[in-house]
């Protein structure tokens, strides 16, 4: 597939093994020498085990209190100019009924971790949205194992917690009075009750190593994650970390494509952290190893308010059909669950 050298071999080895040493996602990352034969062996990868189907989940924002202080988020609890807003149960459902009549087979729902939707109220929230045979998936931080049990009993499918780094003393500056091993002990608890669990990090962060996102990358491996979502860290004006550069699309999509290498039959959303830094790059990760896209579904005035980062693409249903069936793919019409070939 590609000529012989040392670092075309590491490539190959991904793609035969799905298995590289930290050393290796290292030396992958170091240069952008060979970007072109990463992105079309990820691709291959994508293509052999999780096919040409794009699967859509729609995503619902519905409250941005949040009880922490992420350096980088643009809804941390300290953001004193953010206008917070909850939606009603009523609110909630009308949103996700909207996109279910459009053909959505995910309901996603997300927020900040707020306490005011207890477990009991996701609950009932979700038993409701269950009833239109759709899959949920949660997105709304760190619960006791009782809470995720609860709402796994409830309906829940999915859920997305994204670590952002495992490197301990990047996390501890990035996400004060939180704690790694906790964020970490919640993935695995979500694993042990059977979720479809989501992970994922942020590329660009201050004073993060390639060394660092290579961890990243073993983490999602050893945890067998079933849904992995890359971002590029994007500075918000209202955050400690405005004045950071970040910006960095094309690594960004390096990590997604060897997380596609590593983890072959997972799902990876094209992020939309990627379409808001460079033209096309949803498409453009849709053709390096990605196969999901999260569409906000939530409506126009609580959707300009939930800002963890500044100027959100969005993308247009009928636009974003054309232009998949350009490059050869499709919508998914099932609820796209992981496919377990590896």
């Amino acid at each position: 597939m590609f000529y012989n050298s040392p670092m075309n071999n590491i490539i190959q080895k991904a793609m035969q093994y799905h298995s590289l040493s930290k050393s290796e996602i290292v030396s992958i990352l170091s240069t952008n020498d060979y970007d072109n034969e990463l992105f079309t062996a990820a691709d291959s990868v994508r293509k052999e085990f999780v096919g040409d189907a794009v699967y859509l989940r729609g995503l619902v924002e519905f409250t941005n209190f949040c009880r922490c202080n992420c350096l980088y988020c643009g809804i941390r609890a300290e953001n004193n100019d953010t206008l917070r807003y909850r939606m009603s149960e009523s609110e909630i459902l009308s949103v996700a009924k909207q996109a279910i009549a459009f053909g959505y087979k995910t309901i996603v729902l997300q927020g900040g971790e707020d306490c005011f939707f207890s477990a009991k109220y996701l609950g009932e929230i979700i038993k409701k949205i269950k009833q239109y045979d759709v899959a949920v998936t949660l997105s709304i931080g760190e619960r006791s194992f009782e809470d995720y049990d609860y709402l796994k009993n409830c309906g829940a499918d999915r859920f997305l917690l994204r670590i952002e780094t495992t490197d301990e003393d990047l996390y501890k500056k990035m996400h004060p009075n939180m704690s790694l091993e906790n964020r970490k002990q919640c993935l695995y608890n979500l694993k042990k009750l059977g979720y479809e669990t989501g992970t994922g990090c942020l590329v660009g962060l201050p004073n993060q190593t390639l060394e660092s996102l290579a961890s990243d990358i073993l983490f999602f491996k050893e945890l067998d994650a079933d849904m992995i979502g890359i971002g590029p860290f994007i500075p918000h004006p209202n955050t400690p970390l405005k004045n950071v550069e970040g910006n960095n699309f094309l690594l960004s999509l390096k990590v997604m494509a060897l997380t596609r290498l590593l983890l072959p039959d997972i799902n990876i959303p094209a992020t939309t952290a990627m379409e808001t830094l460079y033209p096309k790059g949803r498409m453009i990760a849709l053709q390096s190893g990605a196969n999901v896209v999260m569409p906000n579904v939530t409506d126009s005035i609580h959707k300009k308010m939930y800002e963890i980062y500044p100027n959100k693409a969005s993308v247009d249903y009928s636009e974003l059909k054309q232009t998949l069936n350009s490059i050869g793919r499709t919508i998914g019409i099932d609820k796209g669950f992981r496919k377990k070939k590896y």
